[in-house]
């Protein structure tokens, strides 16, 4: 038999299933109530689990739209246990009522059950897959859950190849355009007033990473955001500020890091000093999590291929 909501799966005109049969390699035949699979037995089990995940959240009331029903089918073309039950039900944060945030890759998934069950996780990959904005939808939705009673959030004051010189303004004033990332990714997932609100409270912080030093930071939500540009001092400082019943994510892209020549990565070097430490997860993201601008994956890649030409020169 058909599982529930199956019509639903098929899609308009039947493109949904059509689709399905061209990334699992699968023929499928519908016949009354009934459907008959046609292919390898790897690709119809693949199939067969997609029906009951499928089915499942149908029945919870949440069936996924098409667009997002393609994009967990193109994960699970490159791996077949990628779980669409999962993707939706783990993958799917809505922090604070404004917007739904929700994987858009396997890593990406990774990242949100990494930052669930672990007190400090490193998110390392290229621009624009997502590092820090679902790191701050994870502390939103752990302040709004009282899971924490407060969200930090820091990023290194380095200038990134420019030489700004003496900013207008107060200290607030100088130090802002460096943290403009993180206010961007706030305020679009939560209300303006109410970000507004809990800043001026603060129940969120936003400082530089400098403004951490000498504090021990508990029931916190923290996230060190462009960790390849701290130094190796900078890096043990904000680490050792962790207090208890906190979690810490620190993001950061090594290939991209604007500390002046002669100084170490302190993101690089904690990257070799603390693998496979319980309760430390690192997560790896690559050109293939993007979800930018198309462009913007050919742009990494083409970097990422002229960066190896060199090594091998």
């Amino acid at each position: 038999m058909a599982p529930k909501g199956l019509e639903l799966l098929f899609g308009p005109n039947d493109q949904n299933i059509k689709f399905l049969e061209s990334v699992l390699n699968v023929r499928v035949d519908a016949r009354g109530g009934d459907l008959i699979i046609h292919g390898e037995d790897a690709d119809i089990e693949a199939f067969e689990r997609l029906l009951d995940d499928f089915a499942t959240l149908v029945e919870e009331g949440r069936p996924p739209s098409e667009r997002d029903l393609r994009l967990v089918l193109r994960q699970i073309a490159e791996d077949r246990s990628y779980s669409l039950r999962e993707h939706f039900r783990i993958g799917t944060l809505n922090p604070a009522g404004k917007k739904v945030v929700m994987a858009r890759s396997a890593n990406q998934l990774r990242y949100i059950q990494a930052m669930e069950r672990s007190d400090l996780v490193f998110a390392i990959g290229p621009a624009g897959t997502g590092k820090t904005y679902l790191a701050v939808a994870m502390a939103v939705q752990m302040l709004m859950n009282k899971r924490v009673n407060r969200i930090i959030l820091t990023r290194p004051a380095v200038e990134a190849g420019e030489k700004l010189g003496f900013l207008p303004g107060d200290l607030q004033e100088k130090v802002d355009p460096y943290l403009r990332p993180l206010y961007d990714a706030l305020y679009d997932i939560m209300d303006y007033e109410r970000v507004e609100r809990f800043l001026e409270r603060r129940i969120i912080e936003i400082a530089p990473l400098a403004f951490m030093r000498g504090r021990t930071l508990g029931d916190s939500f923290i996230i060190l955001d462009e960790g390849q540009n701290t130094t190796s001092e900078q890096m043990k400082m904000f680490l050792t500020r962790i207090g208890l019943d906190s979690k810490v994510v620190v993001t950061g892209d090594i290939t991209q890091i604007d500390l002046p020549p002669g100084k170490r990565s302190g993101l690089v070097e904690a990257r070799e000093l603390l693998s496979g430490i319980e309760g430390i997860e690192f997560i790896y993201f690559t050109e293939r999590d993007v979800v930018r601008h198309p462009l913007v994956k050919s742009i990494i890649k083409a970097y990422e291929e002229r960066n190896k030409k060199v090594l091998m020169e």
